[in-house]
Protein backbone atom coordinates (compact mmCIF):
# COMPACT_ATOMS: atom_id res chain seq x y z
CA UNK A 1 0.00 0.00 0.00
CA UNK A 2 1.50 3.46 -0.84
CA UNK A 3 1.20 6.15 1.67
CA UNK A 4 0.96 9.78 0.26
CA UNK A 5 1.42 12.81 2.54
CA UNK A 6 -0.72 16.02 1.97
CA UNK A 7 1.11 18.78 1.10
CA UNK A 8 0.32 22.39 1.50
CA UNK A 9 0.91 24.43 -1.33
CA UNK A 10 2.17 28.12 -0.90
CA UNK A 11 0.02 31.11 -1.42
CA UNK A 12 1.04 31.60 -4.41
CA UNK A 13 1.19 36.10 -4.95
CA UNK A 14 -1.69 37.79 -6.70
CA UNK A 15 -0.83 39.17 -9.69
CA UNK A 16 0.33 42.83 -9.25
CA UNK A 17 3.60 44.90 -10.21
CA UNK A 18 5.72 45.72 -7.61
CA UNK A 19 7.10 48.61 -9.61
CA UNK A 20 4.27 50.10 -10.08
CA UNK A 21 3.25 49.97 -5.99
CA UNK A 22 6.86 51.89 -5.60
CA UNK A 23 6.35 54.46 -8.11
CA UNK A 24 2.89 54.82 -6.27
CA UNK A 25 5.01 55.26 -3.07
CA UNK A 26 7.13 57.82 -5.11
CA UNK A 27 4.34 59.90 -5.81
CA UNK A 28 2.80 59.79 -2.39
CA UNK A 29 5.94 60.96 -0.95
CA UNK A 30 5.77 63.61 -3.98
CA UNK A 31 2.41 65.05 -2.63
CA UNK A 32 3.12 64.88 1.02
CA UNK A 33 0.14 62.43 1.21
CA UNK A 34 0.93 60.61 4.52
CA UNK A 35 -2.65 58.54 4.45
CA UNK A 36 -1.60 57.42 0.60
CA UNK A 37 1.87 56.88 1.64
CA UNK A 38 0.52 54.15 4.79
CA UNK A 39 -2.06 52.97 2.29
CA UNK A 40 0.53 51.35 0.57
CA UNK A 41 1.82 49.46 3.65
CA UNK A 42 0.79 46.30 5.26
CA UNK A 43 -0.12 46.44 8.48
CA UNK A 44 2.56 44.28 9.76
CA UNK A 45 5.54 46.40 7.67
CA UNK A 46 8.64 47.35 9.31
CA UNK A 47 10.90 50.15 8.29
CA UNK A 48 14.79 49.48 8.72
CA UNK A 49 17.10 53.41 8.29
CA UNK A 50 20.49 53.60 8.26
CA UNK A 51 20.49 57.35 6.93
CA UNK A 52 20.73 58.49 10.25
CA UNK A 53 22.83 55.70 12.27
CA UNK A 54 19.70 52.91 12.50
CA UNK A 55 16.20 53.55 13.21
CA UNK A 56 13.66 50.59 13.33
CA UNK A 57 9.99 51.32 12.76
CA UNK A 58 6.85 48.58 13.18
CA UNK A 59 3.41 49.57 12.52
CA UNK A 60 1.37 51.61 11.53
CA UNK A 61 1.53 54.23 13.90
CA UNK A 62 5.30 54.20 13.97
CA UNK A 63 5.53 54.82 10.08
CA UNK A 64 3.83 57.58 10.55
CA UNK A 65 5.57 59.11 13.12
CA UNK A 66 8.73 58.50 11.21
CA UNK A 67 7.40 59.51 7.63
CA UNK A 68 4.94 62.59 8.92
CA UNK A 69 8.14 64.79 9.38
CA UNK A 70 9.76 64.07 6.19
CA UNK A 71 6.88 64.69 4.38
CA UNK A 72 6.03 67.83 6.07
CA UNK A 73 9.62 69.74 4.68
CA UNK A 74 11.74 68.34 2.01
CA UNK A 75 14.12 69.62 -0.10
CA UNK A 76 12.64 71.12 -3.86
CA UNK A 77 14.56 67.80 -5.68
CA UNK A 78 13.17 65.38 -2.90
CA UNK A 79 11.68 61.77 -4.01
CA UNK A 80 13.01 62.26 -7.24
CA UNK A 81 13.47 58.81 -9.28
CA UNK A 82 17.12 58.02 -9.64
CA UNK A 83 16.46 54.30 -10.65
CA UNK A 84 14.41 51.98 -10.22
CA UNK A 85 14.85 47.55 -10.96
CA UNK A 86 13.56 44.25 -9.43
CA UNK A 87 15.74 42.28 -7.52
CA UNK A 88 15.07 38.54 -5.82
CA UNK A 89 13.12 39.75 -3.20
CA UNK A 90 11.48 42.86 -4.03
CA UNK A 91 12.55 46.12 -5.49
CA UNK A 92 15.25 48.39 -5.33
CA UNK A 93 14.84 52.06 -5.88
CA UNK A 94 17.58 54.82 -5.94
CA UNK A 95 15.60 58.42 -4.83
CA UNK A 96 16.42 61.80 -3.46
CA UNK A 97 15.46 61.84 0.01
CA UNK A 98 13.68 64.76 1.91
CA UNK A 99 16.90 66.36 2.68
CA UNK A 100 18.01 65.98 -1.56
CA UNK A 101 20.54 63.38 -0.68
CA UNK A 102 20.84 60.44 -2.78
CA UNK A 103 19.09 56.82 -0.87
CA UNK A 104 18.95 53.35 -1.74
CA UNK A 105 15.82 51.92 0.03
CA UNK A 106 15.07 47.78 -1.23
CA UNK A 107 10.79 46.95 -0.60
CA UNK A 108 9.51 43.71 -0.33
CA UNK A 109 5.90 42.67 -0.10
CA UNK A 110 3.12 40.51 1.16
CA UNK A 111 1.52 38.50 -1.78
CA UNK A 112 -1.52 41.08 -1.71
CA UNK A 113 0.98 44.01 -2.82
CA UNK A 114 1.34 45.64 0.06
CA UNK A 115 4.57 46.87 1.19
CA UNK A 116 5.95 44.36 4.05
CA UNK A 117 9.55 45.57 4.77
CA UNK A 118 11.40 48.16 3.51
CA UNK A 119 15.87 48.81 4.00
CA UNK A 120 17.19 52.24 3.07
CA UNK A 121 20.90 53.90 3.39
CA UNK A 122 22.81 56.11 1.92
CA UNK A 123 24.13 55.88 -1.71
CA UNK A 124 27.75 55.74 -1.79
CA UNK A 125 29.25 58.71 -3.87
CA UNK A 126 31.47 57.84 -6.20
CA UNK A 127 34.96 58.96 -5.55
CA UNK A 128 35.60 61.51 -7.94
CA UNK A 129 39.64 61.71 -8.87
CA UNK A 130 40.73 65.07 -9.15
CA UNK A 131 42.99 66.06 -11.71
CA UNK A 132 46.21 67.78 -10.80
CA UNK A 133 45.91 71.63 -12.21
CA UNK A 134 49.49 72.95 -13.74
CA UNK A 135 50.29 74.33 -9.92
CA UNK A 136 49.89 71.55 -8.56
CA UNK A 137 52.32 69.57 -10.48
CA UNK A 138 55.93 68.91 -9.03
CA UNK A 139 58.05 69.19 -11.82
Amino acid sequence: MISCNRVDLLPLPDDFDQIAVVVDWLDACRRRDLKALLDLYAVEARLECRCDGATICEGRARLAAYWGPRLDGFAPNAFGLEEIHPVPDGVQLDYVSHEGLPVRMVFSFTTGGKVLRTHCAPVAQPIRQETPSVRDRVV
